[in-house]
């Protein structure tokens, strides 16, 4: 288990990626699980979290902030030798994060990654990037990222089905600013250029800049302040890339157990569609 005893380099990682992409031919995962020990919150940059996505300021972590954290330490696997695909051209199809108790801005976190389940897809194949926080070595948050490697079609791989919540009456309809990506970007350090610029996104097939799927998370996460527990899971499916700039209906719906919410551009197709459960 190598430990890291800093966060890795993304600059330096993104220059790797693009680099090795071409050599990458398939393959399995590496079994290699980094940790990395005594991560401590920087209350200025959780600010700025705070700020771009919409949550207010608390001593309380927003549920999507260690994700930021770890987030160096899943792009150190998938640019190691022996991952077996290209960085970028890979999906961010799925996201789940269970807290057990809320995690305060004085906690200090170890954090542990790897990647698992490789696993066939109607499009290609996909893979899990699971993360561990723990305080006292007590393991308190979860995170389970599904990514997506588009390729050959495999007519036997399981249907995926997708969260459905229809449109309905939207809760609030927000104007997504075009710099979004940027912000989140120099926040969150990533800086994958489909979300950067406009110019940048057509060289991998987008007419525009696409948000960050975990920046229309963790703003889903901030509308629902105050209505969420301390302990919960929530899940999401991201669909349909969010154009910069755009207009986005926000719909939550209570359930007998947490909330439903969703994403949705004005002509009803879904960006994201989420799940709260406690």
């Amino acid at each position: 288990m190598p430990e890291l005893s800093t966060a890795p380099n993304l600059g330096s990682l993104y220059l790797k990626a693009a680099a090795t992409g071409p050599t990458r031919r398939g393959g399995e995962l590496p079994d290699t699980e980094y940790v990395r020990r005594g991560i401590t919150i920087d209350p200025v940059h959780l600010a700025e979290y705070n700020r771009v996505c919409g949550f207010g300021l608390r001593d309380e972590l927003p549920i999507t902030y260690p994700h930021i954290l770890s987030f160096p330490a899943s792009v150190q696997l998938m640019t190691d030798k022996g991952f077996p695909f290209p960085l970028v051209g890979l999906v961010h199809v799925a996201n789940r994060i269970q807290q057990d108790r809320p995690l305060l801005v004085t906690d200090e976190l170890t954090q542990k990654v790897r990647v698992a389940d490789l696993r066939p897809h109607p499009k290609g194949k996909q893979f899990d990037v699971v993360t561990e926080t723990s305080v006292d070595d007590e393991v308190v948050w979860r995170e389970t990222s599904t990514y997506l490697r588009v390729g050959k079609r495999d007519e036997n791989a399981p249907q995926q089905r997708r969260r459905e919540i229809e449109p309905g009456a939207a809760s609030g309809t927000w104007r997504v600013p075009a710099d979004i990506g940027r912000e989140y970007a120099a926040v969150s350090g990533d800086r994958n250029p489909i979300h950067l610029h406009p110019l940048t996104a057509k060289v991998f097939g987008f007419p525009k800049a696409i948000a960050h799927g975990m920046w229309s998370k963790a703003r889903c996460l901030a509308a629902l302040e105050g209505r969420i527990p301390g302990a919960f899971t929530v899940d999401v499916d991201f669909a349909k890339p969010l154009l910069l700039p755009s207009k986005a209906d926000f719909t939550m719906r209570p359930t007998g157990s947490g909330w439903d919410f969703a994403l949705h551009s004005r002509s009803g197709k879904p960006h994201l569609t989420g799940s709260i459960t406690s």
